[in-house]
């Protein structure tokens, strides 16, 4: 969620269709009663300015019936951890949703005659390796989690799914598409996707919500989404082809620095495009999280003073 419409899409009106896929997961929800569960990055970035937006969001999120339990993405935050300065703290403290800011075992859920553990890791947090001991006498097992994992062939400093003691299903929501379930152990792995397309790699990605079983299966829920929602002049995309991206990238650091007077920030006025070709450089390169953070941190500060100036 962000006021600020991704440099590629075409929406007239931004946000509603992010908010229009809210209010069907609340309806979802309500008619079956079930539990939610947001997967971290409720928020584009973690500072979200505009008042009326989050008034907005709050409302949608008022309407489930079940106070959702919401992990922290890195979009969530500016630092390493949750703090009182990020948009999502406000958002817990007024009680609208329950945000679990530290790696730990959360809470119970009852589904049929099936009793459902469910544990929770925040982005930048390691993953447990041993769950055993968190849940006495559940049926399954769940841990949520937000992290860079390796389901598809890997790449630099993806994590690969390892079997986590105690844990039947681990769910992530790192990656933005759809990816297969990888059995490590006892302990499969899945990866649902984004409900919101944010950039042309995701055009042929599909938005959903998914319902959690008893038994740990993943049931997939329609959402409301327009097909044809990228401009994509001057640019052909195979979404497939991860590489495309990283190919194109002659320095994604000298884009950076030309950012605040070139007309790269005009191209997208949430710096998106930028944002693309410096995390496909992270990539190819290897890069050190430490250096990432600072870059990511510029590149903020760029789009904002771009704002402030337009």
């Amino acid at each position: 969620m962000g006021s600020r419409r991704p440099g590629r899409r075409k929406d007239a009106v931004w946000p509603q269709a992010v908010l229009g896929k809210l209010e069907r997961c609340v309806a979802i929800a309500n008619e079956r009663g079930l539990a939610v569960v947001i997967l971290g990055d409720l928020f584009d970035r973690p500072v979200e300015t505009d008042e009326a937006l989050k008034n907005q969001l709050i409302r949608v999120l008022k309407g489930f019936q079940h106070r959702p339990i919401v992990n922290v993405g890195n979009h969530d935050i500016q630092h390493t951890t949750l703090t009182d300065s990020d948009s999502l703290a406000l958002l817990g403290l007024c009680d609208v949703i329950d945000v679990v800011a530290s790696s730990s075992p959360v809470t119970e859920v009852q589904i049929g005659a099936r009793r459902i553990g469910i544990g929770m890791t925040p982005y930048g947090q390691a993953i447990p390796t041993d769950a055993r001991g968190s849940f006495a006498g559940v049926d399954l097992h769940a841990w949520f989690t937000h992290h860079d994992i390796a389901f598809d062939g890997g790449y630099p400093g993806a994590v690969p799914p390892f079997a986590v003691e105690g844990c039947d299903v681990l769910i992530n929501g790192h990656i933005h598409k759809t990816q297969k379930s990888i059995l490590a152990g006892r302990t499969r792995w899945m990866n649902p996707g984004t409900i919101t397309r944010q950039s042309v790699d995701l055009v042929d990605h599909v938005p959903r919500a998914w319902i959690l079983d008893g038994n740990g299966a993943l049931e997939p829920q329609a959402l409301p989404f327009e097909s044809h929602v990228f401009d994509l002049t001057g640019r052909v995309v195979d979404a497939a082809d991860s590489d495309a991206v990283a190919r194109e990238v002659e320095s994604a650091f000298v884009t950076l620095l030309q950012a605040e007077s070139a007309t790269e920030l005009k191209r997208s006025g949430d710096g998106s495009i930028i944002r693309d070709e410096i995390e496909a450089k992270f990539a190819s390169d290897d890069t050190s999280d430490a250096v990432r953070a600072i870059v990511r941190s510029l590149l903020g500060e760029a789009v904002e003073r771009h704002a402030a100036q337009s």
